[in-house]
């Protein structure tokens, strides 16, 4: 049930960047609370075992897969997330890259 709805939730990320309208990035917001949030997420040093390879950038305008902007309010947010210190936890692991040509998310 949960990767159903963790596919879903990277599907709509994923081409919610691409509409011409919403000229965006996935516009995240960090909860404390693993209750309410969308995913729980854990960061990995591997690339290859991460599910989404990750730009974090400062612009909300950038509008590519894989590139995400940190909203300080919940209502602007496209989803919470949870960050998790577990990997057995997570419903989601990312990698964060420096370079925004290497932003993606797999399945």
């Amino acid at each position: 049930m949960m990767n159903s709805f963790l596919l879903r939730l990277l599907s709509f990320l994923l081409l919610s960047s691409c509409i011409p309208t919403a000229a965006c990035a996935a516009q995240i917001f960090i909860t404390n609370y693993p209750s309410e949030a969308n995913a729980k997420v854990f960061v990995t040093k591997y690339q290859s075992e991460a599910n989404c390879i990750v730009y974090d950038t400062q612009y909300s305008s950038d509008n590519e897969p894989g590139v995400w902007f940190y909203t300080k309010y919940k209502g602007d947010a496209r989803a919470v997330i949870y960050y998790t210190q577990y990997k057995s936890e997570a419903d989601l692991i990312v990698y964060f890259t420096k370079y925004k040509s290497d932003a993606r998310c797999r399945y």
